[in-house]
């Protein structure tokens, strides 16, 4: 199926987008796929309302082979063949497939959200960053890094003078303008 033939055939549904997708076609409206036109044939978006007519015209739903067994898409059913002829009665199923993908994008957004009440619905990312900021500093008062323990343990060893850098100037400073230090810890390891 080409570009122009499914634009032909949709035209009684009104205005879609077609886009390449697989080895063909994906249909969508305002922004919902409902529709895929593929090498294997034309398939419908498909639920629980629209199963039994698209079985009582004979189709077969979406289904490709794996390795190890054959995978089928109950979302997606094969137009039937008469269809191709009568573009209302096309235009009719459709519409209802159109009717499928929205009830179905309508509740795969609704179990993302969080139910009312619950508390991550009360948390607003400002407060969610601000609570893991806090939680975060904290946790370094606590449980100093490796590094600050490295840095803590050099400095016990030259008698709370800081380490010689190797090939590095220092800075050189006067007794009155050196911070007071504390008397070395009583630890010994």
């Amino acid at each position: 199926m080409d570009r122009e033939f499914l634009i032909d055939l949709f035209s009684g549904f009104g205005p879609v987008t077609i886009r390449r997708m697989f080895s063909g076609f994906g249909i969508s409206a305002d922004g919902i796929n409902f529709a895929l036109a593929l090498r294997s044939g034309l398939y419908l978006r498909a639920d629980e309302t629209t199963f039994d007519r698209f079985e009582a015209a004979g189709s077969k739903p979406f289904s490709y082979e794996t390795r190890a067994r054959t995978m089928t898409v109950r979302s997606y059913w094969q137009v039937p063949a008469h269809l191709f002829d009568d573009t209302d009665e096309f235009a009719t199923w459709a519409r209802d497939a159109f009717a499928a993908a929205q009830r179905a994008a309508l509740s795969k957004r609704s179990r993302k959200r969080p139910t009312p009440g619950h508390a991550a619905s009360e948390e607003t990312p400002a407060r969610g960053k601000a609570r893991r900021a806090t939680a975060k500093k904290a946790a370094k008062q606590t449980t100093p890094s490796k590094t600050r323990k490295a840095a803590a343990a050099k400095v016990a060893k030259t008698d709370g003078k800081a380490p010689a850098t190797g090939g590095v100037k220092r800075r050189t400073t006067t007794a009155s303008a050196r911070p007071k230090s504390r008397a070395p810890s009583a630890r010994t390891r």
